[in-house]
């Protein structure tokens, strides 16, 4: 079985009367420069391996610059850089659309420069509605994603001279008649998420936030337990070294400890455990699903935030819990075969091919003539 295609409305991605089903909150868009690197460049950057913490614009450029001698051969032909739309809810908003076609959109900033037209013919080609997205006369955020020879990825995204929407910003009409708002945390960006998430409530939207990284959790604790701790978050994912950080000084953290605690805030909880699969709440109820097919693991960029997307069109799908995770499990492992966190057209029939020997129908996606 393969996915259903049909002819797309060239209205998906400009104004739309109607509302997208799913919203993904952008304070700041930004591009991905994707690298296969050698490890040792890790130890020449801030902050640890494996992370993803926002460093100044001088510490980027001194990063790229070092990039160009720990470039490795790319397998396969592969590029050794790739320069895409990039952050974690556009990865997650782009899957939705482009694999699983759900209509979705983006609120949020970029700038007028050579990344912010790359950043919205990118998305638009998906087919994300980007009518909120306000365009501004200044940079685009960038971030530089290292690969390891493992496919590890370690994260330094650059916001601090960025294009951004303020809270001030946004209206209540950006989030009428959509279901969803998908957002990350950051404590950077934390006014225009609480401002968000207010209007969003009011018009009856449904919160998944992602914990971002086991550096953010780490650094900023206290003010991501009184975002979970508001009970205005539905739905929280989490890697297995976020929740040991939101769980810090309780000894042998264990996935079912942390499920536990995240389903004390919100109605879904989701804690990722890499080729170990994923244990998820919802309420009462609580299932371990492991990985999904065998793949070889090219680039993990990505892989948390389309499991996120899958296991939203779950939902959104009316699913069990345990088909929710299984769809996330495909969509997750469709974007580790290459390099960034854009699926390409070959893994997303991969995607389609798993999902149908779990007994799940893949779906219906609609695609531009």
């Amino acid at each position: 079985m393969v996915a259903e295609f049909l002819p797309k409305s060239t209205h998906n991605s400009g104004d739309s009367a109607a509302a997208p089903v799913i919203l993904g909150l952008l304070p700041a868009a930004l591009v991905d420069h994707i690298a296969r690197v050698d490890s040792s460049i890790l130890s020449t950057i801030p902050g640890e391996p494996g992370g993803s913490f926002p460093v100044a614009a001088e510490e980027l450029k001194d990063i790229l610059k070092e990039v160009d001698t720990h470039i490795l051969s790319s397998p396969n032909d592969l590029p050794p850089v790739k320069t895409i739309a990039g952050g974690s809810v556009t990865n997650t908003i782009r899957g939705l659309a482009a694999g699983f076609g759900i209509s979705c959109g983006v609120i949020g900033a970029c700038g007028d420069d050579e990344q912010g037209d790359l950043f919205l013919k990118n998305m638009s080609l998906c087919g994300v509605n980007i009518s909120r997205l306000r365009v501004k006369d200044e940079h685009t955020a960038q971030c530089i994603c290292l690969v390891d020879p493992l496919g590890n990825r370690t994260m330094r995204p650059c916001l601090a001279t960025a294009a951004k929407v303020q809270a001030g910003e946004l209206k209540r009409e950006d989030f009428k008649g959509s279901k969803w708002l998908v957002m990350r945390y950051s404590i950077y960006n934390l006014e225009v998420i609480n401002a968000a998430i207010k209007m969003a409530k009011q018009e009856g939207v449904l919160i998944s936030l992602d914990l971002a990284s086991f550096e953010m959790v780490r650094k900023f604790r206290a003010p991501l337990l009184q975002l979970l701790e508001s009970g205005n978050i539905d739905l929280c994912f989490a890697n297995e070294d976020e929740a040991a950080e939101l769980l810090s000084g309780e000894e042998a953290v264990r996935p079912e400890a942390a499920i536990d605690v995240l389903g004390k805030y919100c109605q879904w909880a989701v804690v990722t455990l890499g080729a170990n699969g994923c244990i998820a709440r919802h309420k009462k109820e609580v299932v371990r699903v492991p990985a999904v097919g065998k793949t070889n693991a090219v680039d993990a960029t990505g892989a948390g935030d389309l499991f996120a997307g899958g296991f939203l069109y779950g939902l959104v799908k009316g699913l069990s819990l345990e088909e929710c995770c299984i769809v996330g499990s495909c969509s997750g492992g469709s974007v580790i075969r290459s390099l960034g966190g854009e699926v390409s057209a070959e893994n997303w029939q991969w995607m389609y091919k798993q999902m149908k020997t779990n007994g799940l129908s893949a779906p219906v996606v609609v695609q531009d003539l």
